[in-house]
């Protein structure tokens, strides 16, 4: 009798900020989208049918160039003009 093997996790990678502070979310060898806050990743996640209730602790989720508080972009250099 064969065994089944459990579905292989996706491994998802937010990718490190662009110039205006948005990420692009990936997964796999797919692009699910470009985030400018953590909630959109959750939402891209969801659509993406990848149902990650903690997106900040998840070990499924790879944070690159920065953690889930990093969204750093232009607007905030323009404050100090």
């Amino acid at each position: 009798m064969a065994t089944a093997h459990p579905p292989e996790q996706p491994h998802i990678v937010v990718h490190s900020p662009a110039l205006d502070g948005s990420r692009r979310v990936t997964s796999g060898d797919e692009t699910l989208g470009v985030a400018s806050h953590i909630d959109d990743v959750a939402e891209l996640l969801r659509l993406a049918d990848l149902y990650v209730t903690d997106v900040e602790g998840s070990d499924l989720v790879e944070w690159q160039g920065g953690g889930p508080e990093d969204w750093p972009g232009l607007h905030e250099h323009q404050e100090h003009d």
